[in-house]
């Protein structure tokens, strides 16, 4: 959500008038930090930065080459801005302008409004503001792959979390507008759009309906524009995150069935594998009805791929919800997995009900054994690609070893594999690849986190897939 953000913010500022982005702070006119509240490490490297930021401005006039120009404006965007507004407008000459994720619009006019020894600042949260009309700045400009946000803010009060309070209520941006968008990412040469929202079942297009009548019964919802955008752009990939486990309808699980270039690949955050920890989180439901849900996506989507997010420690856990969770890691068997120690933070419910109770070495042990259980679960997972053909969507040379192309298979898993010329799969003719083709490989080898392969022949999204299995 925050690099999406980053891009709005520059073709906002870019419609306003500013020039390009430079490379070091010292060259720069405005200095933009958007931050993440999600937790205390985050919040933590941002002040660090802050105060080089506020060394480089205290020694601007030192400089005999910068003294012909004020030095850079500082803002803080994004979710701490809204969150620790007070504390930043506070900080000794740090932060010239404060804005909040609903009020990038706003940015310009508080740039300008900033005078010597002056600060401003808009944290206002918006019901209607999607920036739908805003057509992103992309940053990386050569890459294949990129963000579209369909939807902002969040109505899921879990008790460990900020983001309802730092980014607002949930509301769904036009389908018209992601078509669009996604359309002009296509042009651009973007082979795969990854959708985001905090809640993707939540979206709903309400933009057709009266105000009166707008409810979560009317309007197109996630399926419609997933469906939508497959069938238009038939050569594209597309993934989604996150769904939330206690609103998965069928007919999302039908559609990526249905559509080759809906990568079967689900990002299903579980949090804890203990119900009594569940209900405690306020996440709506329990470790049951979750392996339910699992078990109705493989039912439905066999080999289908799955990720999730693990929160060790948080208020209340104990030794036995702890082995809850390492187990329901074994029982599920996922790709993917993000882990992390409980960090509190103000605002939540549970800063205002719970009691942060777990000590932090009780916290890091818990977080060090949950992540060897993962590792043992997932080697599995990976193991079972050996000597299966994958399509490969080319994102860029392997960092490690520039003879060899990386990417991307259906799953979601990285892979490897040589840049040597392949033949295409419609003229039979060997063809150097780049970035943006897609690549039929097979799969030799695997390690903890990445798959190597054997490049086959250059082919199409389609093609792969009416191939005989």
């Amino acid at each position: 959500m925050n690099f999406n953000d980053v891009e709005v913010v520059l073709a906002i500022m870019k419609k306003a008038g500013y020039g390009d982005i430079v490379q070091l702070p010292e060259e720069s006119d405005v200095i933009l930090i958007n931050t993440c509240a999600i937790r205390d490490n985050a919040e933590n490297k941002i002040w660090q930065r802050l105060n080089y930021f506020k060394h480089i401005k205290s020694n601007w006039r030192k400089n005999g080459t910068k003294s012909s120009r004020p030095p850079p404006k500082v803002a803080v965007l994004g979710c701490m801005a809204e969150r620790l507004k007070e504390k930043l407008i506070e900080a000794d000459k740090m932060v010239d302008v404060v804005c909040g994720p609903d009020a990038y619009r706003d940015l310009p006019r508080l740039l300008s409004s900033v005078e010597q020894g002056q600060q401003a600042i808009n944290t206002l949260l918006s019901l209607e503001e999607t920036y739908a009309d805003v057509s992103p700045v992309r940053i990386a400009k050569d890459s294949v792959t990129a963000f579209v946000s369909i939807m902002r803010g969040c109505n899921n009060m879990c008790a460990f979390c900020i983001v309802p309070f730092t980014r607002g209520r949930e509301r769904s941006r036009p389908l018209e507008s992601i078509v669009r968008e996604v359309g002009e990412l296509w042009e651009q040469g973007v082979k795969e759009v990854t959708l985001l929202g905090q809640n993707v079942n939540s979206y709903c297009d309400l933009s057709g309906f009266s105000a009166i009548y707008r409810t979560n019964e009317s309007g197109l919802r996630f399926a419609s524009l997933l469906k939508c955008l497959a069938e238009t752009y038939p050569e594209m990939r597309f993934r989604f995150t996150s769904p939330h486990p206690k609103d998965f309808p069928d007919d999302l699980l039908l559609v990526m069935r249905e559509h080759h270039n809906v990568c079967n690949s689900i990002h299903l955050p579980v949090q804890s594998g203990s119900s009594r920890v569940l209900e405690r989180m306020r996440r709506g439901y329990t470790r049951e009805a979750y392996l339910e849900l699992v078990e109705r996506i493989r039912e439905i989507i066999p080999g289908v791929a799955l990720s999730s997010d693990f929160i060790a420690g948080f208020c209340g856990e104990t030794e036995e919800d702890h082995l809850q969770t390492l187990s329901i890691v074994e029982t599920v068997g996922y790709e993917m997995a993000y882990m992390f120690a409980y960090s509190m933070r103000e605002k939540t419910p549970a800063h205002r009900h719970d009691v942060d109770d777990v000590p932090e070495e009780v916290k890091q042990r818990r977080l060090s054994e949950l992540i060897a259980t993962f590792k043992r679960s997932s080697a599995a997972r990976y193991h079972s690609q050996l000597g299966k053909t994958q399509l490969v969507l080319i994102e860029a040379p392997n960092k490690r070893n520039p003879n060899e192309w990386g990417g991307r298979c259906d799953s979601g898993q990285k892979v490897f594999f040589s840049r040597a010329p392949v033949p295409d799969h419609q003229s039979g003719d060997l063809v150097d690849t780049k970035p943006g083709d897609y690549v039929a490989v097979k799969i030799l080898d695997t390690t903890f986190a990445s798959l190597r392969g054997e490049p086959l022949r250059r082919t199409s999204l389609q093609a792969f897939y009416s191939e005989p299995r």
